[in-house]
């Protein structure tokens, strides 16, 4: 919860800190701070470049439709259903069925707080010395940033300086382009990082975990079955294993709750405050309005998002994470004990009687939910996502920290690697062991085998809808039975989903998993009100219309 201790200063320093999303490239300038009025290499206001660059990161994990959503409502685990009485959530629907196009929006946040970042960043380093920290952290999130690009568009623009002449349009490269800058930039300045743990800035091992998530997803960004980037991910990843110094920590939701900075296991983290950068709208998301009460919170949230049932149901019995990360049954109020202290879920039932399913007059999240939009979802249904810490008073979830990186994805990447390449697999299965030791009831529970990783998935995919109306009426049953046994590495697609639920993991997870018949999850499978398919264009998203109507030169992707 620090923030970084730059001063933000509003600078109005160029109109091509969105090169990438526009073409007209004049702008109307209402005060005196120009490129030409401001001397843009005090170091003042280089730390205000450097600022903003920080802060669009955070805006484009945070923006509505930003990373989050945007990983997150595609996949088998959450969703936004359209709430009957309530009367929003229609605007996720193509994202739950994957149906959507390039004119609704939901790409655009993040592909234009990725450019003004990038804008940021370059016009820092534009200014700045070769080398050096501070190169080297705007040198890290530009190539973050065309990490983000790149795993949702492809084929982007690649910029690396905002010293254009008038009339310049930014031209698309292809992906490799795009997958090789990233690379050589990260490659680069790994040393320059140095290896301190400041909470905010990335260092060396926060390169390694892009280094890494860049070669374990290279087969999908390029449709090859390249074992030898199994191996490179592998050498990302043993850096940070055997000299980051990290820890898992000893709690789960340690690594979640409002300030994060103590964490052993946070590699990379997104600082957020209550006061200053009050981003995180999951507890509004999320929650009935009369829920907030079960948190002591003051707020006043939306009634929206919820669990996808089969995801649910999937939960091994004693795996304690299903309580730690979603809100389902009867709600309580929150009391208070003698210091004043919140202690959430612990008094006596929230009065709620709309859309009563359980007929008891109490706050009720049923498990199962009736569809995504036919009739839509009533107001009590689905368990809601309560991972992040829900902060008593005003607080709710706003100042929560992101954890970007952590430790545990780096030892589920080395197990991924060791399983795909057929090597040491039982060092994978004691890595997945070992994360699961603190949050499964006993050893035996936690222990995972090689079998069980490497065999199918116990989500029972098909589609699974309720078309009739009413909430009490569940009598009208749409569906299919595919079932997961035909998932390779299913067991390990399944744990990957009950750690990282809500951690901008599962869209690219579900793309890079396969069935046997050679589709990926992601498109090859039913949930909800979902349906498999065997197009492939689902896997990237469309350029933003509006960024095409902007820039002549860009190329709407295949598919769209």
């Amino acid at each position: 919860m620090k923030l970084i201790k730059y001063i933000f200063i509003s600078l109005a320093v160029s109109s091509l800190l969105i090169s990438g999303a526009c073409t007209d490239l004049d702008e109307s300038v209402y005060d005196k701070l120009t490129d030409e009025t401001v001397d843009v290499t005090d170091s003042e206001v280089v730390g205000s470049m450097m600022g903003e660059a920080y802060a669009q990161f955070r805006f484009l994990y945070w923006g509505w439709n930003g990373y989050f959503d945007f990983n997150e409502e595609c996949s088998d685990t959450y969703m936004t259903p359209k709430r009957i009485g309530v009367g929003w959530g229609d605007l996720y629907v193509n994202m739950h069925k994957h149906s959507w196009n390039s004119g609704q929006g939901h790409s655009e946040g993040l592909w234009y707080y990725a450019y003004v970042g990038i804008g940021y960043a370059n016009k820092t380093l534009d200014v700045l010395p070769d080398t050096g920290s501070e190169q080297a952290q705007m040198r890290f999130l530009r190539a973050l940033n065309y990490y983000v690009l790149l795993d949702a568009f492809r084929n982007v623009p690649l910029e690396t300086t905002q010293e254009f002449e008038a009339g310049y349009l930014p031209e698309q490269v292809t992906a490799d382009v795009i997958y090789d800058f990233c690379v050589s930039e990260l490659e680069a300045i790994k040393d320059d990082l140095g290896t301190a743990k400041v909470h905010g800035y990335p260092n060396r091992y926060a390169a390694d975990m892009v280094l890494a998530k860049l070669y374990l997803n290279h087969n999908v960004y390029f449709e090859t079955n390249d074992d030898t980037y199994y191996d490179k991910a592998l050498t990302e990843v043993e850096d940070i294993i055997s000299n980051g110094g990290y820890s898992l920590a000893t709690n789960y939701l340690d690594n979640f709750k409002e300030d994060i900075s103590t964490s052993p296991e946070v590699i990379f983290a997104l600082p957020l405050d209550k006061k200053n950068a009050s981003h995180n709208y999951l507890v509004n998301k999320c929650l009935v309005g009369a829920g907030a009460a079960a948190y002591g919170f003051d707020g006043s949230p939306w009634n929206g998002s919820c669990a996808v049932p089969q995801f649910i149901e999937s939960y091994e019995d004693g795996d304690n994470r299903l309580a730690y990360t979603w809100a389902g049954g009867i709600q309580y109020q929150a009391t208070e004990d003698a210091s004043g202290n919140t202690i959430p879920q612990s008094g006596d039932p929230i009065a709620f009687s709309t859309d009563d399913w359980a007929g008891q007059g109490v706050l009720n999240y049923s498990q199962q939910v009736h569809s995504i939009d036919n009739p839509g979802a009533y107001q009590q249904e689905g368990y809601r996502f309560v991972k992040y810490e829900i902060v008593a008073g005003d607080g709710g979830t706003g100042g929560d920290d992101v954890p970007f990186f952590r430790l545990a994805d780096a030892m589920f990447i080395k197990a991924e690697c060791l399983l795909r390449l057929g090597r040491d697999e039982q060092i994978a299965a004691d890595l997945i062991t070992d994360i699961r030791m603190r949050s499964l009831e006993s050893v035996a529970k936690a222990t995972r085998t090689i079998a069980q990783l490497k065999g199918g998935s116990i989500y029972d995919y098909g589609h699974r809808e309720y078309t009739s109306e009413g909430f009490a009426n569940w009598d009208t049953y749409v569906t299919t039975s595919e079932g997961g046994a035909d998932i390779e590495l299913g067991g390990l697609l399944d744990d990957l989903g009950w750690e990282f639920v809500g951690e901008h993991h599962r869209r690219q997870d579900l793309i890079r998993f396969k069935m046997a018949d050679g589709r990926n999850v992601f498109n090859g499978k039913s949930w909800f009100c979902k349906d498999a398919t065997s197009e492939t264009h689902w896997n990237y998203f469309p350029i933003p219309k509006s960024a095409i109507d902007a820039n002549i030169s860009l190329i709407q992707n295949e598919g769209y």
